[in-house]
């Protein structure tokens, strides 16, 4: 042990009495029964333990530190006569006969409660989160980071994979995001980018002759705040193969990841390979997402046919989907703010109505169903007791509404929900190109470096005309966990030809790709191994091992919503010179 304890706040037992220890932590709690008798919770990394002062002196002393200041406290250990079950150290107390501050809180009155700091409001957390970070249920979040961190590792070790670290400064490159530029001082004008991901340097790996890569790499987005994604920066499990296809990577994810989630997570239950797998189109058909919640056993229906033209409004000439619940027992408000949460997460409003224990349609649009009862009931297979919830719009609005409601309606029945599980799927078969929603003009959907499926051939019949571009799919997935998106991957366009026509069609010539993409183009000429692979986001995999709605809380030291670090006022302003070293001039927004 170190000089200022013998032993931790967790360590002391029943059989340790008798014993002169030395134990150092804060001071959590002093409850004062008498001028002669107190009792103290001295608190560490490792856990808490009682000291009991029965001195006129020894309370006057402890009365005089006030709490979360760090203490040493030397003493003889004794069984406790009233022993808490519910403390490791339970059985036992510290009678001390020397206190010593090591580092006194100079604050009579605290932020918040430490070990109820999560209810305090998250600005104050943010700002003092060291003080946070003090209350075992956030320390343990962090400690369970490490652990699983130190699994992965392993685990790709064992798996034959050689951990390389990539550069964090590096050139700006599309990748789907804002860039984090860092002017260049030696360089004028210039800038280096933080690297959005390792892509370009994990796929020049491969060309290097390297054959299983990984890191727990640091990535940096400009981009907002949500509750499964932390702005600024975040970290995944960076993984790339040579000579390897989708089912090569498919196999070393399956057999990495459900041992871990099923030895850390708050479930015990993970999907053993191999995952379900599940097309992109129909994600958005079944699940109205291609993020599906398989704890969830609701899909979506198709109802246009049957509903588009009942006479409700807002049903026609648009796309209907449907979500069927049996056995529903909500109730009139229940359904209603079902429906209002809908719209909040959506942006759409959704409809519904009951196939009652007595065969009649009722509630909500049901003067508008009533007369096509039979073919509604035959069409959407409605059985007595089932709630119909239902979106309309442009294909894709109606999808994206009815995956919301799917999930809402989920949450709350909990006989179509079994929730204590991890569900993996893969989402498969993504399409290469869409029409952006604010250009119009065609554009990669995903990942710019994923292989067309086909190759060069299907390529150049786009380029002939001979096949729609949006109807090109890319050898890309997506790991998806309860719900959450846990990473993409790809088989890589490793061969130049393919890269360059695959860019044209976004209209980038064959310069362009150069250009913008040097150094791997330039390798990609010189021989480039077929090669894959995948990023599995560690924030989230943690946040859903933890059990936890917001990634912020398995983070040590995160930023809130408008991407500042109000603990650290980041960003900040910096002083004119620094400017000047760096040829940079700002101008202020016009207010």
């Amino acid at each position: 042990m170190t000089q200022n304890r013998t032993h931790t706040c967790g360590e002391l037992r029943s059989a340790d009495a008798g014993k002169t220890v030395k134990l150092s932590g804060w001071l959590e709690n002093l409850r004062v029964v008498s001028a002669a008798l107190a009792f103290a919770v001295v608190r560490d990394f490792y856990g808490a333990t009682q000291i009991v002062a029965e001195t006129e002196e020894m309370v006057s002393t402890f009365k005089a530190i006030n709490k979360e200041s760090t203490i040493s406290v030397e003493g003889t250990v004794r069984e406790r006569a009233s022993k808490n079950p519910k403390l490791p150290t339970g059985d036992i107390e510290i009678v001390p006969a020397k206190v010593e501050v090591l580092g006194r809180c100079r604050h009579n009155e605290l932020p918040f409660q430490i070990n109820r700091s999560r209810e305090a409001d998250e600005a104050q957390r943010l700002k003092y989160r060291y003080l946070d970070l003090r209350n075992p249920a956030v320390k343990d979040n962090i400690v369970l980071r490490c652990q699983v961190v130190s699994a992965l590792r392993q685990a790709m070790t064992d798996h034959g994979f050689l951990e390389i670290t990539t550069p964090i400064l590096t050139a700006s490159s599309p990748e789907g995001a804002r860039d984090y530029l860092v002017p260049a001082r030696n360089h004028p004008g210039k800038f280096y980018a933080l690297p959005q991901a390792p892509q370009q340097f994990k796929q020049l790996l491969m060309t290097s002759g390297f054959d299983r890569y990984f890191q727990i790499a640091p990535c940096f987005r400009d981009e907002d705040a949500r509750a499964d994604r932390s702005p600024g920066e975040f970290y995944q499990l960076d993984m790339e193969m040579a000579f390897a296809s989708q089912e090569d990577v498919f196999a070393v994810i399956e057999d990495v990841l459900p041992p871990i989630f099923a030895r850390y997570g708050k479930y015990n239950t993970a999907s053993q390979a191999p995952f379900r797998r599940i097309p992109y189109l129909e994600a958005l058909e079944t699940y109205g997402t291609d993020k599906p919640d398989l704890r969830i056993d609701l899909t979506v229906q198709d109802a246009t046919e049957v509903l588009g033209s009942c006479g409700f409004g807002p049903f026609e000439a648009l796309t209907v989907k449907a979500v069927v619940v049996s056995e529903f027992e909500g109730t009139r408000k229940q359904i209603d703010k079902l429906c209002a949460d809908t719209e909040v997460q959506s942006g759409n409003k959704a409809y519904w109505f009951r196939y009652d224990e007595a065969k009649e349609i009722t509630g909500g649009i049901a003067k508008f169903v009533q007369p096509i009862k039979d073919q509604v009931v035959e069409a959407l297979g409605l059985t007595p007791g089932c709630f119909v919830g239902l979106t309309a719009g442009t294909k894709g609005a109606a999808q994206k509404t009815a995956g919301v409601l799917l999930k809402i309606l989920g949450a709350f029945c909990p006989n179509h929900f079994k929730k204590e599980q991890y569900a993996f799927c893969w989402i498969v078969d993504f399409p290469m190109y869409e029409i952006g929603e604010e250009s119009g003009e065609l554009e990669f959907c995903h990942n710019p470096f994923s292989m067309p499926s086909g190759g060069l051939e299907t390529v150049e019949k786009a380029i002939r005309g001979e096949l729609d571009p949006l109807s090109i799919t890319a050898d890309q997935y997506d790991l998806v966990c309860n719900g959450v998106e846990l990473s993409s991957g790809a088989v890589r366009n490793h061969d130049p030809e393919i890269m360059v026509k695959a860019f044209w069609m976004v209209g980038l010539g064959e310069e362009d790709v150069k250009a913008k993409f040097p150094a791997m183009y330039n390798a990609f000429t010189y021989g480039a191994p077929p090669h894959a692979g995948i990023a599995p986001g560690v924030d989230r995999m943690v946040m859903l091992l933890a059990g936890e709605d917001s990634i912020r809380e398995i983070i040590p030291f995160p930023m809130n919503k408008n991407a500042q670090d109000v603990m650290m006022s980041a960003p900040s302003e910096v002083t004119q010179k620094q400017l000047d070293e760096l040829h940079i001039a700002l101008v202020k927004p016009e207010e």
